[in-house]
């Protein structure tokens, strides 16, 4: 069973290391693809640094120039289903996923062809968010679900798991969405296709070092893109 945890990263030079050693930690065996959008920070020369220290365990795809989450996931996913991986994994790099939750993500796919980690449903609970974000959230996640009948109460979380199978069925290559908007549009094409979704609890964590990549530009997509979304599909057939 190979598995890899595709990565993104734009400035996040502290976290990685972190992140990278507690993944390879983990009893399962993953393997991690670092994306990273030429980071101000240097996090592509600590990126380096690590593929030499475990380098059959983690490699690096250096991309010019900050292009977004959605093309990151999705050039890495493609990358990897062309190297023969069976399981695709997605988390943030800021440590406001936990590692150790790769494990329960990965125990689901026995059974399941896509698993999300959930804030929203039972057992699971945010860390460290003023009122004020924890309301944006609830209500994305709200938004996305009403308007596209979405069954997941977390639709715009980014702690997943993949079967190869599901990746391939829902056709990255016509993926048109970043940010918040990326991740309600794979929970729609998985659904639309009818793939065996479930949701794991999660307790997400704000970050403690660096920035939040959230911004209004991200927000603003989510919220003109996600109704298009069933046009934008049935043109694409």
């Amino acid at each position: 069973m190979k598995r890899r945890l595709v990565l993104p990263t734009y400035d996040e030079a502290n976290n990685l290391p972190l992140v990278v050693d507690r993944v390879l930690a983990l009893p399962e065996e993953f393997e991690i693809l670092v994306v990273d959008d030429d980071s101000p920070d240097g996090t592509g020369r600590v990126a380096n640094q690590l593929q030499n220290r475990y380098p059959q365990r983690v490699q690096v795809l250096h991309r010019k120039n900050r292009r977004g989450l959605g093309t990151a996931y999705v050039e890495g996913f493609l990358l990897s289903l062309q190297e023969g991986y069976d399981q695709l994994f997605q988390m943030d790099c800021d440590l406001s996923h936990r590692p150790e939750d790769l494990s329960r993500l990965a125990s689901k796919l026995d059974t399941f062809d896509v698993v999300l980690g959930s804030r929203y449903i039972p057992g699971g609970s945010v860390q460290g968010w003023a009122y004020p974000r924890r309301i944006i959230s609830r209500f994305g996640s709200l938004y996305a679900r009403t308007l596209l009948k979405l069954s997941v109460h977390d639709a715009t979380g980014g702690f997943r798991a993949f079967r190869r199978n599901a990746l391939e069925t829902i056709d990255l290559k016509q993926i048109v969405s970043q940010g918040y908007a990326f991740q309600v549009e794979i929970a729609y094409r998985a659904q639309r296709r009818q793939l065996a979704l479930t949701e794991i609890p999660i307790c997400f964590i704000e970050r403690e070092s660096g920035q939040s990549k959230m911004n209004f530009a991200i927000a603003l997509e989510a919220a003109w893109k996600i109704p298009l979304l069933p046009r934008i599909l049935r043109q694409q057939k």
